[in-house]
Formats: structure tokens, C-alpha cells, sequence
């Protein structure tokens, strides 16, 4: 596995400043989004020759376009903004083969109008599950052309807030193209931080083979998503890595949740824990 961070880690004004400095940091893989180009996050049209521009900046730094961010709120109660969102990321979909990956990573959203990351007591509806799922199910047509893989991630806050509710959704929409995002420190809701081991073997689990992309930050508290850099909380990361190798998971480590001033020592925690989790290690 190779470490990887979220573009907007770096505050920089172009997205040539901020892959230089992902790549000073020795890192090799990025989450991108969009607005670090000075567009939406899903933007409003497709704009071939920027995207080509910044697949050349990759290039030039050696660097891989993991994954691009184009959540927007799947589950949000007016479906004119969920009609919107679509629109989006369709063109940020027909953007994906100039920009040089092939998955965009979605949230799938609560009730909350206004932040697409709070809960909301109607997230446990089945009026906000046949909205997420009626929404997936156009995005995952409208976006068949250009041959991306839609990743989700399942988030406390969210209206798939759990493993289980992700399996269960993965199986009804029955799509190949349809995956996983894990991020451990986002599955732990009130009371469940004694049982870790018990949580992060249920998510391998039910999700195991569809992970496409692996997030790596940490958290203090249960109830709701961790906000922490990878090493300064409480996730097991030792059995979080054994369970992606036994899944048989090589892809990056994303690093996101931190300061660019915590990025080294993050960085240098990750790599002294693939050592030391890797296979044959004592």
C-alpha cells in the first residue's frame, strides 16, 4: 500500500502549487477535488483542455490521481438540488478520462439541508433511503458513458451509517460499478468505541471485496465521524491495515483530517505501521 492525501490538504491558489507540495511531502497518490483547479466541486461545465492541464501537473510530479471528490448530498430532501448534484457529476464523470482516474468518490448524504455531513433524525426513513437509492441509480446510468466507478462511504452522520446498511444497499442497486470508500473512524456511533475490533471485522465483513479506496485519519470520540490525523487518536490501526491486506486491498492510503503541518508525522506513522503490520513482521 502506498500512502496518499487529500488535495486540499494544501491551501495553495493553483493546483501546480498544490501538487508540488503533495509531492515535497514524498507522497505519491492524491485525492483531488476539483476546487483545487478554482472550480466546484462538481463542476458546471467540462472544460477538456484544464483537465488536461492538470493530468500533465500529475505527470510532472510523479504523482497518481487516485480518486476525484464529487459528493454532494444524494439524500437531500429537495430533489431539485439532488437533480443538480447529478448534472454535476456527470460532467465531473465526462472530465475523469483527461483527468486520468477512474473513481469519484460520493457522500451519501442526510436529511439536513444545509450540511450534507450532519444527521438528521429522518435519515432512518425509508423516504431518505428510496431518495438515496433513486438518486444512485441515476447517477450510476448518467455516468455509465465514461466508464467511472462511484465509491461511497459509510459515515455515522449519514443515511448509510453503517456496514450493514452499506452491504444492504451495494446488493439492491446490484451495480459493479457501485463501491466502497472505508474510513474506519467514521463507523463508530455512540458507545460502540469499546467494541472496535468487533465494528472494523463487521465492515471487513459485509464490505470487504468492494473496497476501491481506503481513507486513513482517526478519532477521540464515538457518535460521530473522527476529525483527527492518522496517530494522534484512538483507532486500531494495526488491525485496520491487517484487514486490508487479508481483503486483499493495495491501494493508497488517503490522508486527510489533518493540518499540512501534521502531514509529516502522519506520513511517517503510516509507513512505520505497513511495516510494521506487513506480512512475516514480528
Amino acid at each position: 500500500m502506498k500512502i496518499g492525501i487529500f488535495a486540499k490538504t494544501f491551501a495553495r491558489p493553483t493546483s501546480a502549487e498544490t501538487l508540488e507540495a503533495v509531492a515535497s511531502q514524498g507522497i505519491t497518490h492524491v485525492q483531488f477535488n476539483m476546487s483545487c483547479a478554482g472550480r466546484p466541486t462538481l463542476p458546471a461545465v467540462f472544460e477538456p483542455d484544464l483537465c488536461e492541464r492538470i493530468a500533465a501537473r500529475f505527470h510532472r510530479h510523479g504523482l497518481t490521481m487516485a480518486a476525484i471528490s464529487g459528493t454532494f448530498n444524494m439524500a437531500h430532501p429537495d430533489p431539485a438540488i439532488r437533480r443538480a448534484g447529478i448534472d454535476g457529476l456527470e460532467i465531473l464523470a465526462c472530465s475523469c478520462v483527461l483527468l486520468g482516474t477512474t473513481i469519484v468518490t460520493l457522500c451519501t448524504g442526510t436529511r439536513d439541508p444545509v450540511d450534507m455531513w450532519r444527521p438528521h433524525p429522518e435519515n432512518d426513513t425509508a423516504e431518505a433511503w428510496r431518495d438515496l437509492s433513486a438518486t444512485l441509480r441515476e447517477a450510476l446510468v448518467r455516468t455509465r458513458p465514461y466508464g467511472v466507478t462511484l465509491a461511497f462511504e459509510p459515515e455515522v452522520a449519514n443515511v448509510i451509517d453503517s456496514a450493514p446498511k452499506a452491504r444492504r444497499l451495494l446488493d439492491e442497486i446490484g451495480s459493479p460499478r457501485l463501491k466502497i470508500v472505508i474510513d474506519p473512524a467514521n463507523l463508530f456511533h455512540d458507545g460502540a468505541l469499546p467494541r472496535m475490533a468487533e465494528v472494523l471485522d463487521e465492515a471487513f465483513a459485509c464490505l470487504g471485496p468492494d473496497i476501491v479506496l481506503a481513507h486513513a485519519k482517526d478519532l477521540v470520540a464515538d457518535g460521530e465521524a473522527g476529525h483527527c490525523a492518522a496517530g494522534t487518536g484512538c483507532l486500531d490501526y494495526d488491525h485496520y491495515l491487517r484487514l486490508l491486506r487479508r481483503n486483499g486491498y493495495d491501494g493508497p492510503l488517503i490522508l486527510h483530517a489533518l493540518r499540512e503541518d501534521q502531514v509529516p508525522e502522519s506520513v511517517a506513522f503510516l509507513i512505520g505501521k505497513l511495516s510494521e503490520t506487513r506480512p512475516g513482521a514480528r
